[in-house]
C-alpha cells in the first residue's frame, strides 16, 4: 500500500477530486446547453439529450473489458492518459461540424469515462489504510458533487453568454489544468498484487470476495434505479405537480445540490465507524424524503424542504456504495470491482430514465415518486437481507 507516512493525503485526494470533477462536468456539459447545441447543428433537443444516454450506454459497454486489458499499465499514467483523452473530446465536440460528429466525440469520452472511474476509485484505496476509507472516497468523490454545484452550471452560463462552443473549449482547458496537476503532484502506486511463494492465482470467478462486490453492485442498481425514476424528471414534476416557477428551477437544483455536498461530508464522517448503519439510513432518509415530496409536494415551500432532505441522505450514499465494494473486493479484484460498479451505476441511470420515461407516459407524472420511493425501499431491503452473506464473503 502506498499510503502516506506523514498522515492522511489530504492533498493527494483533492488532486483526485479535481480530475473527477473535470470528468464530470464534461459528461453532464450537454443537459445546460440543449437549446444552443440543438438550433446551431440543426436538430431537436431530445436529439442533443441522447447524447447523454449514448455516453452512458457506452460506460456500461466498454469499462469492464477495458479495465482488464490495462490492468497491468500504471495507475498514475493511465488516467493522465484518460484525461487527455477528456481534453481532445471538449476540443472535438467545441469544433463538432455535424450532430454525428458531436456523437462520435461523446462515444469517445464514454469510453474513456468509465475506465477512468475504474481507475480512480482503487488509486484512492492505495493512499490511505483501510479504516480511513470511506473518508478517502467521499473526498475524491465530493469532485462529481462539485461537477452538479458548479462546474455544469459555470458551464451552462459561459455558454449562454458565449456560446455553446466555447464552454466546451473552456472545459477542455479545465481538464489539462487537472492532468497537469496529476503528473506533478500524485505519485505512482503498486496495485498488482504479487503472490506470495508456492501461492496459486486464483481466477476472478474463483475469488471469494466476489459474491460481496456483486451484491454491491446489485444494491446500487436498485437505489440508483429508483433515484432516477423520479430525478429525471424533476423538473417537470416540480413545476406541473408543485406549481414550482419555471425559473424557480434552475434555484431549486442548486439547493439541491448544496444539500447533496452536506450529505457527501456526513457519508465521509460516519461512514468507516459505522458502514453498515450509515449505508441503512441514508437509504431509509431518501425513501421517506420521496415519499414526504410524493405526499405533500404541491407547493413550494414543502418542495425545497422535501428536496433539501432527500439530498442530505442521498449525497453520501454513491461514496458509500463506493467504499463498500473497495471493502468488499480482494486486492487483486479490486480495479473490476471499481469497473462493475460503475457500470452498475450508468446501467441504473438510464434504466431508472427509461423507466420513469414509460411511467409518465402511461400513468401520469404524479405517479414518479411513489414508484421511485418503493424501488429504494425494495433496495433497503435487498441490502438488510443480503448483508450477512455479504460480510460472508468480504475479507
Amino acid at each position: 500500500m502506498s499510503s502516506s507516512t506523514n498522515g492522511f493525503p489530504f492533498f493527494r485526494l483533492l488532486v483526485l477530486t479535481g480530475a473527477i470533477f473535470a470528468s464530470v462536468s464534461s459528461e453532464f456539459l450537454p443537459t445546460g446547453l440543449l437549446p444552443e447545441m440543438a438550433a446551431d447543428l440543426g436538430v431537436s433537443e431530445s436529439q442533443i439529450g441522447l447524447l447523454v444516454t449514448v455516453f452512458a450506454a457506452t460506460v456500461v459497454i466498454s469499462t469492464a473489458p477495458l479495465t482488464v486489458l490495462t490492468r497491468r499499465y500504471s495507475r498514475k499514467w493511465l488516467m493522465v492518459m484518460l484525461l487527455g483523452i477528456f481534453a481532445l473530446t471538449n476540443v472535438l465536440c467545441a469544433i463538432a461540424p455535424t450532430y454525428w460528429f458531436l456523437v462520435g466525440a461523446r462515444i469517445l469520452g464514454g469510453l474513456a469515462h468509465g475506465l477512468f472511474w475504474a481507475v480512480t476509485g482503487p488509486y484512492a484505496a492505495l493512499l490511505v489504510p483501510r479504516h480511513q476509507l470511506a473518508r478517502a472516497i467521499s473526498i475524491t468523490n465530493a469532485g462529481g458533487t462539485m461537477a452538479f454545484i458548479l462546474g455544469v452550471p459555470l458551464g451552462t452560463f459561459l455558454g449562454h453568454a458565449l456560446g455553446w462552443r466555447l464552454a466546451f473549449a473552456a472545459m477542455a482547458a479545465v481538464v489539462v489544468v487537472f492532468m497537469v496537476c496529476v503528473i506533478v503532484y500524485l505519485p505512482p502506486v503498486s496495485h498488482l498484487v504479487q503472490l506470495s511463494t508456492g501461492e496459486i492465482a486464483v481466477p476472478t470467478r474463483k475469488d471469494r470476495s466476489l459474491p460481496a462486490v456483486v451484491i454491491v453492485c446489485l444494491t446500487v442498481v436498485l437505489i440508483i434505479t429508483g433515484h432516477n425514476i423520479f430525478y429525471t424528471y424533476i423538473a417537470p414534476w416540480a413545476i406541473q405537480v408543485g406549481g414550482v416557477d419555471e425559473a424557480g428551477v434552475s434555484g431549486l437544483l442548486f439547493a439541491y445540490g448544496a444539500a447533496g455536498a452536506i450529505g457527501l461530508a456526513l457519508g465521509g464522517a460516519f461512514g468507516d465507524r459505522f458502514p453498515r448503519g450509515s449505508v441503512n439510513v441514508a437509504l431509509a432518509g431518501v425513501a421517506l424524503s420521496i415519499l414526504f415530496l410524493a405526499a405533500f409536494g404541491t407547493s413550494a415551500v414543502p418542495i425545497v424542504i422535501g428536496m433539501v432532505i432527500w439530498s442530505v441522505f442521498f449525497g453520501g450514499v454513491p461514496a458509500l456504495m463506493h467504499s463498500r465494494v473497495l471493502h468488499s473486493a480482494s486486492e487483486r479484484i479490486r480495479d473490476l470491482a471499481a469497473a462493475w460498479l460503475t457500470t452498475a451505476f450508468n446501467l441504473a441511470i438510464g434504466g431508472g430514465a427509461l423507466i420513469g420515461g414509460f411511467l409518465l407516459d402511461g400513468l401520469g407524472i404524479r405517479v414518479l415518486p411513489w414508484v421511485a420511493a418503493a424501488v429504494i425501499a425494495g433496495g433497503l431491503v435487498f441490502v438488510i437481507v443480503t448483508d450477512r452473506a455479504r460480510m460472508a464473503a468480504h475479507r
